[in-house]
């Protein structure tokens, strides 16, 4: 089941994150790139002082504990967010109204 999981991620392309319970530790913002037998090739990158650093892993299907993907994100601060009425008229979803349902 994780096997067909993963593999869906990864034809997605979507940023996850994996828990490795060998290792206790968490790969953030990871793109799984391949799946070969029981291994799974990850990428992600690591901001370690003044630099960056991109990292290609391999691990063993067996050591994924979790995999995680955010499914969405709101800012925080004082961002004053688009309304109905500032969404272009083709793009609005209008309501329908109880009469028109033939229910």
């Amino acid at each position: 089941m994780l096997h067909r999981k993963i593999y869906q991620l990864c034809c997605d392309g979507r940023e996850v994150c994996v828990f490795l319970r060998d290792q206790q530790r968490w790969i953030e913002r990871a793109r799984i790139l391949d799946i070969e037998g029981d291994l799974v090739t990850l990428r992600y990158e690591t901001d370690e002082e003044d630099e960056v650093c991109a990292w290609e892993e391999m691990v063993r299907l067996e050591s994924i504990g979790s995999v995680t993907q955010k499914l969405a994100s709101v800012p925080r601060g004082n961002i004053e967010f688009l309304m109905t009425e500032d969404c272009p008229e083709s793009e609005r979803i209008h309501k329908h109204s109880p009469e028109s349902n033939p229910e």
